[in-house]
């Protein structure tokens, strides 16, 4: 963990009006952030969490609630992956950041049971998100999936499970002591990718061979979606109408630190 420097920071572009307003209305929908929060974002390295970083770096500067940011990034040490130049960025942002190695790939070799790696990775980098919240005080972890991702969720739930189910955009994780925010819910990935170019964020190339090397079911829905989209526009608002009452369990849980 390195110790940040709070003084203001060029690396921090604001991003833009559609951006804001679509995370800002995500946060306010679904009770993401309230007073004192602590929050943990799990920066990849791709377009769609540093866009994030931006942006609640961005709203951190004036928004009425009082809130920390931190930064966790996991490397999975798969050949071709390197994310070492993001903690100069860190660093430039002022943010505290936190950098984990593990090597996901070979204990998958031997660990995996019944299980595509993608699943495997995804599982054990959860865990050593959760762990570090508990170690570091963290109460909120921040990911980056955005409509896209959910939409695509949403087809492969329901093609390949027979069930209608998406990823939350803010739940608890199972043991209770962590809140879970996707606040991108509501943007498009080509919005993210369009201010990643635009901004110059140091995005890093998500090329581990285990995850593309061959076509995905995800890869397979997202092109499905860009195929219908290109014949009916208002594709995706429809999708978001469906949504959003399957993007909560139950009653949301209280943002903000109840201690305080």
């Amino acid at each position: 963990m390195n110790t940040p420097n709070l003084s203001p920071s060029r690396a921090l572009v604001k991003p833009p009006k559609s951006l804001l307003r679509q995370v800002g209305r995500a946060i306010a929908d679904f009770r993401m952030i309230g007073e004192g929060d602590r929050i943990l974002l799990g920066v990849s390295g791709g377009k769609d969490s540093l866009s994030l970083l931006q942006i609640l770096a961005h709203l951190r500067t004036y928004a009425p609630v009082r809130f920390e940011l931190a930064v966790l990034t996991v490397d999975p040490e798969v050949p071709g992956y390197d994310p070492q130049r993001l903690k100069d960025y860190y660093d430039q942002l002022g943010l505290r950041w936190h950098y984990e190695q593990q090597p996901l790939l070979e204990q998958a070799k031997t660990h995996m049971d019944g299980d595509s790696f993608c699943a495997y990775c995804s599982r054990m980098k959860r865990g050593i998100m959760y762990r570090l919240c508990r170690e570091h005080g963290y109460n909120v972890l921040a990911l980056g999936q955005h409509l896209d991702d959910l939409a695509e969720s949403l087809l492969m739930s329901l093609f390949h499970g027979g069930q209608l189910r998406t990823m939350k955009a803010h739940y608890r994780n199972q043991d209770g002591d962590v809140r879970i925010i996707r606040p991108l819910v509501y943007c498009r990935e080509r919005q993210t990718a369009e201010f990643a170019r635009r901004a110059a964020l140091p995005v890093i190339p998500d090329s581990c061979p285990a995850c593309f090397t061959l076509p995905t079911r995800r890869e397979q829905m997202k092109a499905l979606l860009a195929r219908e989209e290109a014949a009916h526009s208002t594709l995706f608002s429809s999708i978001l109408h469906a949504l959003k009452p399957i993007m909560v369990e139950g009653e949301l849980p209280q943002p903000g630190r109840r201690d305080v």
